[in-house]
């Protein structure tokens, strides 16, 4: 399980270094060529993505007691990949050379004045949108960890439940053997008087003998 997580984090480490130099090379590209590299960078986003994705899917299948670790990784993935994602919109709305030509034009002062105002636009605008980011990765990693708290939860009582399962089993066999110790201590305790009254038996009837021929003894002897 870890094994394929390491994989995607491989293709994840290679991918997001990857994009971070073609991200630098946005600012300076112009037109078609632009554009081609935009298209391609996020196509590479996208596939970013969908390696967190399933990292994520195989974190939750990793045992509770050793999950904290690559939980903590991919808060930092995430964290990186949130990264990524505003760095590439800091490259979109950085101005080229022509697009800069373009807003200038003949009055070079007003435009590069109106240049300068919808820079700063963007960049409180970007500001926002990146707060705004950083709020919904922050309640993503809050749900994550409630997840993962309600997953250690039910295993838990799971395990409680096998534990009285068990512990309820165990009263059931003592319970038995209780039964049978009874069931034999009353076969003994009658094996043991019946052996004290057959000894018993065998005195009287010793006695009686003895006696029985002491008197023919005496009689024959009285006889003679």
């Amino acid at each position: 399980m870890s094994s394929d997580f390491e994989s995607y984090e491989q293709d994840f480490a290679v991918l997001t270094a990857d994009v971070t130099g073609r991200i630098a090379r946005v600012p300076k590209l112009l037109g078609d060529e632009k554009k081609q590299m935009v298209a391609s960078i996020e196509k590479q986003l996208e596939e970013a993505r969908e390696l967190l994705e399933q990292m994520e899917l195989e974190v939750r299948e990793i045992p509770p007691q050793s999950r904290g670790m690559y939980s903590s990784r991919m808060r930092s993935y995430k964290q990186e990949m949130g990264k990524l994602e505003a760095d590439f919109k800091r490259s979109r709305i950085a101005y080229s050379d022509e697009v800069r030509n373009e807003l200038l034009g003949d009055d070079g002062n007003s435009s590069e004045n109106q240049l300068i105002k919808l820079r700063e636009e963007r960049a409180h605008l970007l500001d926002n949108t990146e707060r705004l980011e950083r709020s919904s990765q922050r309640l993503e990693a809050g749900y994550q960890i409630a997840v993962e708290t309600e997953q250690i939860g039910q295993e838990m009582l799971e395990n409680l439940s096998h534990d009285r399962e068990k512990i309820q089993r165990a009263r059931e066999r003592l319970r038995e053997t209780d039964a049978n110790l009874g069931k034999s201590s009353r076969i003994l305790t009658g094996m043991l008087r019946r052996i004290i009254q057959n000894r018993i038996l065998m005195v009287v009837l010793a006695v009686i003998i003895v006696f029985t021929i002491t008197v023919a003894i005496y009689y024959f002897v009285r006889g003679q």
